[in-house]
């Protein structure tokens, strides 16, 4: 068999009932064209994993890389295209909705040997978004228009998760990528040290036929991650960032909860601090796990014990909230000033202290 030219790095979650309609219509897709198909799956709960084995059995261009512990369409995707040799690679879903009959024009293409980098575009003449509806139509097209501003790259669909790129290209950006959220276009393009030469091919996003869509609502959260992450992230680390505006709004919430018991229900400064910062401290955990940590997030029995364990790191910080606030109030600081204060030495305490405990990565 010979080495393979092409590699198509697809990243997989919940996708059984896909893999094997893919790896039968890229076959038909790419005649006479030297390809494998790498499979990155994040250990799938569906099996996606064991029913690409069973089809590696039977063709030896299938390969998968089940991914432990840790999860990430973009991660995934480096991971995917660290693990050929190939010296084109191509980036796909599993479920069906983009072209693989365009695959063939996109090799040749790339292969004149005048661009990094081939897009199968949406935007650009004969392409379409298939199904959408308006509003996400608007949302996309929004979208691209700040990613331009971000890439400086001529790219129509710098939203699309369809493309195909030289291994020395992507090799130029790799030191450089976020891998944060699930757009590693932009980040590929953002992280360029050169502009990159591109070319587009169009075509129509399709309906998924199986499983379910992996977009749900805080896909827009992960995408501004990414865009701060490009813009300012060689300064202030976007998780740093995402849990100081989560810190953000628990302050809101500690003065609404410290403001209803001491000022409402009439209790002494110290009980009212200690019921502020034990409600910050749980809607602090709650929400960094939905937005900080999304890439870890806790669920099951996993997310009660990563609360109690939250609350166990944050122990000494709330003790020290409390008890410089009600030193400040008692030596006659203003009772807003002295939470603060005592708010403060708990955010640096927590920040410090989750990451190794409470979000701690499986090894």
């Amino acid at each position: 068999m010979l080495p393979a030219q092409l590699a198509i790095v697809v990243p997989t979650f919940n996708e059984s009932q896909n893999v094997g309609l893919l790896v039968d219509l890229v076959d038909k897709a790419l005649p006479g064209i030297p390809w494998e198909l790498v499979f990155v799956d994040d250990n799938s709960p569906d099996g996606t994993s064991e029913a690409v084995r069973n089809l590696a059995l039977a063709d030896a261009r299938v390969r998968v890389i089940q991914r432990v512990g840790r999860r990430g369409l973009s991660s995934a995707c480096v991971e995917g295209i660290l693990a050929t040799a190939a010296p084109v690679v191509a980036i796909m879903d599993a479920d069906l909705q983009h072209d693989e009959t365009i695959l063939k024009a996109m090799f040749e293409r790339i292969g004149q040997g005048d661009v990094d980098l081939v897009v199968g575009s949406r935007y650009v003449e004969g392409g379409g978004m298939g199904e959408w509806s308006e509003s996400r139509i608007r949302m996309s097209q929004f979208a691209t228009k700040l990613a331009l501003r971000l890439t400086q790259t001529p790219i129509s669909d710098p939203m699309s998760g369809f493309m195909m790129m030289r291994r020395d290209a992507f090799m130029r950006s790799l030191p450089h990528l976020s891998t944060v959220g699930f757009k590693i276009l932009l980040d590929i393009a953002a992280s360029a040290p050169t502009p990159l030469r591109v070319a587009e091919v169009p075509y129509t996003f399709r309906t998924r036929q199986h499983g379910e869509s992996k977009l749900d609502s805080l896909v827009l959260w992960e995408y501004v991650q990414l865009l701060l992450d490009k813009m300012i992230g060689h300064l202030i680390p976007v998780r740093f960032l995402s849990f100081a505006m989560v810190g953000g709004l628990g302050v809101f919430v500690h003065f609404a909860v410290l403001t209803f018991v001491l000022k409402g229900l009439g209790q002494p400064f110290g009980v009212s601090q200690a019921a502020a910062t034990l409600v910050a401290i749980s809607s602090n955990f709650f929400l960094n796990n939905m937005f900080t940590y999304r890439d870890q997030r806790l669920k099951g029995w996993g997310l009660l014990r990563g609360w109690i364990t939250f609350n166990l790191v944050c122990a000494f910080g709330a003790a020290a909230n409390v008890g410089v606030a009600d030193w400040l109030f008692i030596n006659k600081t203003y009772w807003a000033i002295s939470a603060l204060a005592g708010i403060t030495v708990s955010v640096v305490w927590n920040y410090a202290m989750s990451a190794f405990f409470t979000w701690k990565k499986k090894r």
